[in-house]
């Protein structure tokens, strides 16, 4: 489980580690996956790394080694937002969204798929959103990050689609987490990291190659995707920010 120290990833953890799961959990913040560990010390083990530092991934196969030799399920959850405010197209800003979001999916699935093929069913699920399916104002970074990883799950996908290999895009919308508290817009459907947790939970059991939730929101979001020129008609102006491109 990647991005456990807070938010869904650690809702997560000890939702599946209370299930009688051991998690193997990691972050960047060694003192919340050690607070973590705690919860559930028979169950969580945790295994600090930068899923976005090419480098510093290269010392984590063997860490995990001390910890396992083979992995059941490999949940993707590490991720960040930013958003572009007036269209400043800092490139710099980009790449960290995309270092985090969708590097660091391909860094976990580079890291992992050693040990996920030592196990019967392999499963690899990765945290999108339901950003990637209409294009949101100021979302420029992150909304291009999650659909570049929903294409990227989408061709693993089908690359082993011939194995017993199993890939899963979860897609959440609003959840409430240290990222989204610094949101300054209302959040529609906002739920929980726990319950959030849960639906994810209950996807994976049902073999779900895309979990997308709550439905409230994922179902009028993928009509509007369908649909784009009504997202662009009577959405998108109503949560745009930019009056003007003239800059003073």
């Amino acid at each position: 489980m990647t991005g456990a120290s807070s938010g869904i990833g650690r809702a997560l953890t000890l939702r599946l580690a209370k299930h009688k799961n051991f998690v193997i959990a990691s972050g960047r913040r060694q003192q919340a996956l050690a607070e973590l560990q705690k919860c559930s010390p028979k169950r969580i083990g945790i295994l600090q790394c930068d899923v976005a530092d090419d480098d510093a991934m290269d010392v984590v196969p063997e860490r995990l080694a001390e910890l396992t030799d083979h992995l059941d399920i490999v949940i993707a959850c590490a991720g960040t937002c930013e958003y572009d405010d007036g269209l400043r197209l800092e490139s710099a800003m980009y790449r960290r969204v995309f270092d985090a979001n969708f590097f660091g999916v391909v860094n976990t699935l580079r890291i992992a798929l050693p040990l996920l093929t030592a196990s019967s069913s392999p499963v690899f699920a990765a945290l999108s959103s339901l950003s990637s399916v209409v294009p949101f104002p100021r979302a420029e970074a992150y909304g291009s990050s999650k659909a570049a990883l929903d294409y990227f799950l989408q061709s693993v996908r089908a690359d082993v689609c011939n194995t017993n290999f199993k890939v899963i895009c979860i897609r959440p919308g609003f959840v409430d987490t240290p990222l989204t508290a610094r949101n300054d817009f209302k959040m529609p459907t906002l739920i929980s990291a726990e319950r959030a947790a849960k639906y994810i939970e209950d996807g994976i059991a049902k073999e779900r190659s895309n979990i997308d939730f709550p439905r409230r929101l994922s179902w009028p979001l993928r009509f509007l995707g369908f649909f784009r020129f009504l997202w662009f008609r009577f959405c998108a102006p109503k949560i745009s920010r930019i009056r003007t491109l003239r800059k003073d």
